[in-house]
C-alpha cells in the first residue's frame, strides 16, 4: 500500500518536472535575448593619437613658470580642443644644447614615433659662443633622424644680441636659414619675434618670458605648425 503510494507520487512529481521544464526553457531563452539586445554593440575602436614631438631648451621647457603655463602647453592645450587626433609631448630640457639634442633624438624617436618634430634648440649654443659648424652639424642630425623616422619637422630659430659681434650672429642667422632650405623644412626665424622688443616680457634674468607672454608664442609657432597636421 506505502509502495504503491510512493511510486503514484513519483510518477506525479516527474509528470510537474516535465511540464515546468518547457517553461524553464522558454524563460532562459527570453532573458537571452533581453541581455543581448540591452548589451550595446561594440563601437570602432578609436585610432591611435598622432604625436608631437618638441625638442627644445628652457624657451620650451617653460624655465620659471608653472607646468601648464609654458608656450608648449598652451599648444597642446588647443590641440585637445581642435585636433583630437593629435597629442603633443615635450621633450624639452632646460640648458639643453644642440648636442644634447642629437644625442637624445634617436632615442625619443624609437619611443614616441612621432608624426612631427618641432626643433627649438642653438640658443644655449650660441650664448656659450659655441662652435657653429658643429651646432649646425647637430641640428642636421636631428633634422635627417626625424625626417629618416617618417617625421615631418618644424625647425624654431633664435636670434643673438648684437654684443657676440656681426660675423658669428649673422653666421648663427644662417645655420638655420640655410638648413631649412637644405632640407626643405618648415622653418620660423625667432621664436621670440612677437615679445623680443619688450624688456616687461621678460624674467628677472631677461632671457625667460613670463607667463603672461606665452600665448603670444604659442599665437607665433602655431601658423607654422598647423600645416604640418594635414
Amino acid at each position: 500500500m506505502n509502495e504503491g503510494y510512493g511510486a503514484l507520487a513519483r510518477r506525479v512529481q516527474l509528470v510537474r518536472a516535465l511540464l515546468v521544464l518547457p517553461l524553464l526553457l522558454l524563460l532562459m531563452l527570453a532573458w537571452s535575448a533581453v541581455t543581448r539586445a540591452a548589451t550595446p554593440a561594440p563601437g570602432p575602436t578609436a585610432a591611435p593619437a598622432k604625436t608631437i614631438l618638441v625638442m627644445g631648451d628652457s624657451l620650451s621647457a617653460g624655465y620659471g613658470l608653472a607646468a601648464s603655463q609654458g608656450w608648449v602647453s598652451l599648444a597642446a592645450l588647443r590641440l585637445r580642443e581642435t585636433r583630437p587626433a593629435w597629442r603633443l609631448v615635450n621633450a624639452s630640457v632646460s640648458g639643453e644644447t644642440t648636442a644634447g639634442g642629437a644625442s637624445r633624438i634617436g632615442g625619443e624617436l624609437q619611443r614616441l614615433r612621432p608624426a612631427v618634430v618641432v626643433i627649438e634648440l642653438g640658443a644655449n649654443d650660441g650664448l656659450r659662443g659655441l662652435d657653429l659648424s658643429r651646432s649646425r652639424a647637430n641640428l642636421d642630425q636631428m633634422i635627417r633622424a626625424s625626417n629618416g623616422a617618417g617625421a615631418r619637422v618644424l625647425l624654431v630659430g633664435m636670434h643673438l644680441p648684437p654684443n657676440f659681434g656681426p660675423q658669428y650672429t649673422r653666421g648663427f642667422d644662417a645655420m638655420y636659414q640655410d638648413l631649412a632650405k637644405a632640407h626643405r623644412v618648415a622653418f620660423l626665424p625667432f621664436l621670440l619675434a612677437p615679445i623680443s622688443a619688450d624688456r616687461r616680457n621678460f624674467q628677472a634674468d631677461n632671457m625667460h618670458p613670463v607667463a603672461a607672454v606665452q600665448g603670444k608664442l604659442r599665437d607665433h609657432v602655431w601658423p607654422a605648425l598647423l600645416p604640418l597636421l594635414d
